[in-house]
């Protein structure tokens, strides 16, 4: 199961799941559990931004991890190379009309878009 966020659309703002070829999206009418949409439902799905993060506590983690193994340099390295992670924005259409915004990691995006075709 991956964890797709939802930035925008018709679909409400928040964490939601993308597992066994299909979406829980949470709607206004099914916010508790959410709506699942399989994958074959997406018409459209375009990457809108690709970027590279750093968190403060991976790298701080890393930091502290490679100071304890290799001292000052594994401290330097840690607090260099720790905490990147890859995030990729898309806009999705749905075949009935909906679409939404939101980000993932770069491997969820390929699975997503491979399960629409």
């Amino acid at each position: 199961m991956a964890t797709i966020k939802i930035l925008a659309g018709d679909f409400l703002k928040g964490d939601s799941n993308f597992s066994f070829g299909s979406l829980s999206l949470r709607t206004k009418e099914h916010s508790f559990l959410g709506e699942i949409i399989p994958a074959k439902e997406i018409d459209e799905i375009e990457i809108a931004n690709e970027e590279s993060t750093k968190k403060i506590g991976g790298t701080i983690g890393w930091g502290a991890a490679g100071a304890i193994v290799f001292g000052p340099a594994g401290l330097l390295a840690g607090l260099l190379l720790g905490g990147r992670k890859k995030e990729v924005t898309f806009v999705a259409k749905l075949k009935d009309g909906r679409k939404f915004m939101a980000t993932t990691d770069p491997n969820t995006y390929t699975k997503l878009k491979a399960a629409s075709f």
